[in-house]
């Protein structure tokens, strides 16, 4: 099996978020899938096969960390998008069946790709007791992410604030089912970004995300009611770091990035 290593949300190599992308003939079996991701043991990789013509997306996609699969992927998908159009695999925009549904992924004249998510439904919850100490940083907002993220997106005191945390990951482990978005308002816009965040994912074996085009659907609206403007770009400060520029489009949120092919090779088992 060919498997290429893909910084996504990056237009250099070494930043971003790397994710592993296979293209298959079809889709071999639960645990062979497992085991590739976690000698790969990036946050995700993809597994994708061709579909029928005529059917309504053209690729099927998953997406497993070191751990276990998950429902929503958005750097991976920006990384499978890339691999198929850069080998032309596939031309112009493609669709993907996923379990989120069908997704689609668009390759611009300035050499992003623009992804179409689902938003994610934002529901204001009390801070949850500990949450505070296992951030390590006090919550001003607390926001459930509905059923696809999974997250708890908590917005601190100020850019300072995020770049800064250092949460006690197993104690944050208790508080949703795959992690905590962290988030605050840029202390300069002048610098390109509207908002930072970090992402905290322990349930699901990724203890920091360098980039995470899912928990931008989540961000975008909540940043987008903030600040009044639907388009927005988003700076993940995590070491790699990376930006997701943003559009909110109501139940969809447009999420679009470059991506750098780093490693080309051959699975040999």
């Amino acid at each position: 099996m060919r498997i290429r290593i893909v910084d996504a949300f990056t237009d250099r190599p070494f930043a971003g978020n790397p994710a592993g992308v296979l293209l298959l003939d079809a889709f071999p079996d639960d645990d062979r899938l497992q085991r590739v991701a976690l000698e790969v043991n990036h946050s995700e990789t993809a597994f994708a096969h061709r579909l029928p013509a005529g059917g309504e997306a053209d690729w099927a996609l998953r997406w497993f960390t070191p751990a276990t699969e998950v429902a929503m992927c958005g750097h991976a998908t920006l990384a499978t998008a890339h691999v198929l159009h850069t080998t032309r695999a596939h031309q112009g925009p493609v669709r993907f069946t996923t379990r989120s549904g069908v997704l689609t992924a668009t390759p611009r004249e300035d050499g992003t790709i623009t992804l179409d998510f689902p938003t994610a439904p934002l529901t204001p919850v009390q801070t949850p007791a500990g949450v505070a100490e296992a951030l390590g940083a006090e919550p001003r907002t607390v926001l459930d992410t509905g059923p696809d993220i999974g997250d708890l997106l908590v917005e601190v005191a100020d850019e300072k604030t995020v770049r800064g945390l250092a949460p006690d990951l197993r104690a944050l482990a208790a508080h949703s089912e795959r992690g905590v978005i962290a988030t605050a308002r840029a202390e300069d816009p002048a610098r390109g970004y509207d908002y930072v965040s970090r992402c905290f994912f322990p349930n699901v074996g990724i203890d920091e995300d360098p980039v995470t085009g899912s928990a931008h659907t989540a961000l975008a609206p909540f940043w987008s009611e903030r600040l009044g403007r639907p388009d927005l770009t988003g700076l993940q400060a995590s070491s790699r770091s990376g930006r997701v520029r943003t559009e909110l489009r109501g139940e969809r949120t447009l999420l679009s990035g470059h991506a750098v092919t780093v490693i080309d090779g051959e699975l040999l088992v």
